[in-house]
């Protein structure tokens, strides 16, 4: 008696195409297309009404050969990124490192660094914004108590880079956590080879824990570059960008040009722009990756 097979719809491949047809339906409408739309709209003039009307390269030569702002939007970035890039790998990693410490109460220590992270984003950037206020804000207090005058935490363009940069350096819970997984992964039978050897203490980190969890480091400076280059809130609800222009990242120019001047075209030339910039930055640290990332099958 030949033996009946199971219904199609409980065999694996018919389920798996079933968990596959939301991507198959969503990549290509929900990215795809705009991706391709605004390629397309880069070399036009466009007010997000009307159609779009071909002008070729005019939107990428405006913004690379007369538009300050956005070169200044560009210098923002960059600075920005090259402070809280390597600041946050070093605070998230620090943090993990004493994290790791196996004490009393270690999970309680680890809640309350991780916190800040869950506090919805705007949130936090809105508490933030009291605090540095220069009439009322807590810092500004704090440093009347101790007859110093008040500084200019978000008005000054010397200051204000480095007060979004506080916000970024108390969300580092996020990283920390990654940290701490990779740490909590490297095998303790290392530890005890390399006991034996004689390393302990900061050279068993250097030598041992640091090549051991360089995968985790590639990729929290990935993502962090990222994170970093595509930074909007902070400057679109603290300062507005201002003043002059000091914390107008390129995110946020792109706003402006899309929803303050009504340039579409510009925009999505200047987000085509922004794009190339980060995947040059995302392989160029591939390939550097290849003499500093140690993987246990090399």
């Amino acid at each position: 008696m030949k033996r009946k097979g199971k219904p199609f719809w409980r065999k694996e491949g018919f389920q798996a195409y079933m968990f596959m047809i939301p991507t198959l339906i969503g990549f290509p409408v929900l990215c795809a297309y705009p991706m391709l739309y605004s390629l397309y709209a880069a070399f036009c003039d466009w007010d997000g009404i009307n159609s779009p009307v071909w002008k070729g390269l005019k939107n990428f030569k405006y913004l690379l050969t007369v538009d300050p702002v956005f070169w200044k939007s560009v210098r923002v970035t960059f600075l920005y990124a090259l402070i809280n890039v390597p600041i946050t790998l070093i605070l998230g990693l620090a943090l993990a490192v004493l994290l790791n410490k196996k004490i009393p109460g270690i999970r309680l220590f680890r809640v309350i660094y991780y916190l800040p992270t869950i506090v919805p984003g705007i949130a936090a950037i809105i508490l933030w914004q009291f605090i540095f206020k220069s009439d009322v804000g807590l810092l500004n207090g704090l440093l009347g108590q101790l007859g110093l005058a008040p500084v200019g935490w978000l008005t000054s363009e010397k200051v204000v880079l480095f007060s979004l940069s506080i916000i970024k350096w108390w969300g580092v819970g996020g990283m920390m956590i990654i940290f701490l997984s990779g740490l909590q992964s490297v095998p303790a039978d290392v530890f005890e080879a390399a006991s034996l050897d004689g390393a302990t203490g900061w050279a068993q980190f250097k030598y041992v824990t640091l090549p051991m969890i360089t995968p985790v480091i590639f990729l929290q400076l990935i993502t962090g570059l990222i994170g970093c280059m595509q930074s909007f809130a902070e400057a679109q609800i603290m300062t507005g960008g201002g003043p002059n222009f000091s914390s107008q990242f390129i995110n946020f120019d792109i706003y402006v040009n899309a929803f303050t001047n009504q340039k579409y075209g510009r925009a999505c030339a200047e987000s085509w722009i922004l794009f190339l910039i980060i995947l040059a930055f995302t392989a160029l640290i591939f390939k550097k990756s290849e003499s500093f990332v140690y993987y246990e099958n090399d």
